[in-house]
């Protein structure tokens, strides 16, 4: 069998991969079992910290469905690599083994030091493994956790609205609104998909935004840690401080320290929103892994722009992006971008 003949169940895989949380420190897993006529026999997907992953799921899924317990010349169709450690759920790789399974087709091999090691193990017992179905598809859609893995930080994602001359207020301060609604419905969506918003002690004192993941006027289940960086003292008065969601002071300056410590803290992607200051100080040090923009149709002028120095001098030493998404949300224009 070669790789190619899974990709419609890995495309499945795929889809129901996305209805597991995106937040959190596991990553997002689909699974498909197929039968021995490569037929959908079962399916499953991670819904998150402490419950069964995504093969688990699927064989259950088929047990239930056939009344069996062992399932010889069946496939097992995987986003992930099956993992092959004793966390808060057994090891995949095992529970695949132990179901009899033939065959696992995987797209992504497991980054983790303590997880990764389940295709060998599968190998080893006798399994065909085969891997790269849908692997770029695969790395797209879970880049953010891949990254956190292989880099030992929070994914950063980098976030601004401004004019099409790049500011993100008026020359008297002003800034609301600069993008439109179904812009900042989006960004809040965003931020609900998200482990934390961060933003520099300068943007919490001048602006105090309170940072949180809203529907309207209600509030996602889900909201991110709220952490604010920087050596000023804070006012417990701030709105950040409420109790919406729990708030981080990162008492440093030193971002890649401030990434360390909510690394440590399970936290795997970090939208970063604070002013011209920290988001240049991101961009200079190399750590935005993605760009988010909402662009307004207006022309403000001035100098209170989305960026300052980020440590280039000439077109040479320019930062070049590529824009990997793009879409209008009424009158805005959304970007989501990254480094060639």
């Amino acid at each position: 069998m070669t790789a190619s003949q899974f990709d419609a169940a890995m495309s499945r895989a795929l889809e129901l991969a996305l209805l597991g949380p995106a937040y959190g420190v596991n990553p997002q897993v689909g699974a498909v079992i197929l039968d021995p006529n490569n037929e959908v026999a079962a399916e499953g997907y991670h819904k998150g910290s402490g419950t069964d992953h995504a093969e688990v799921m699927a064989i259950k899924d088929l047990k239930t469905k056939t009344g069996q317990d062992s399932f010889p010349g069946y496939t097992a169709v995987v986003t992930l690599e099956p993992c092959n450690h004793t966390g808060r759920t057994g090891p995949c790789s095992k529970a695949l083994a132990d179901a009899g399974i033939s065959r696992v087709v995987y797209a992504v091999a497991d980054p983790g030091q303590e997880s990764g090691g389940g295709a060998e193990f599968l190998a080893s017992s006798g399994i065909e493994v085969i891997k790269g179905t849908g692997e770029a598809a695969a790395e797209e859609q879970s880049r953010v956790w891949l990254t956190a893995n292989r880099l030992g930080r929070p994914f950063v994602t980098l976030k601004w609205a401004s004019s099409l001359d790049g500011r993100t207020a008026a020359t008297d301060g002003s800034s609301k609104w600069i993008s439109g609604d179904a812009s900042r419905a989006d960004g809040h969506r965003r931020r609900s998909e998200v482990d934390a918003i961060l933003v520099g002690t300068g943007t919490a004192l001048a602006d105090d935004p309170e940072l949180t993941a809203r529907d309207g006027h209600d509030y996602y289940e889900h909201q991110p840690l709220r952490a604010v960086l920087g050596e000023s003292e804070l006012p417990g008065s701030l709105r950040v401080f409420n109790d919406k969601a729990e708030t981080i002071h990162l008492r440093t300056r030193n971002i890649e320290s401030a990434l360390g410590d909510l690394y440590l803290r399970g936290v795997k992607h970090v939208w970063v929103e604070g002013g011209p200051s920290v988001a240049s100080k991101f961009v200079e040090l190399g750590l935005v892994d993605e760009f988010i923009l909402y662009l307004a149709p207006m022309l403000l002028g001035g100098d209170r722009v989305a960026l300052q120095d980020i440590g280039v001098s000439s077109m040479q030493d320019a930062l070049e992006l590529e824009i990997v998404e793009q879409k209008s949300l009424d009158h805005d224009l959304f970007i989501r971008a990254r480094r060639k």
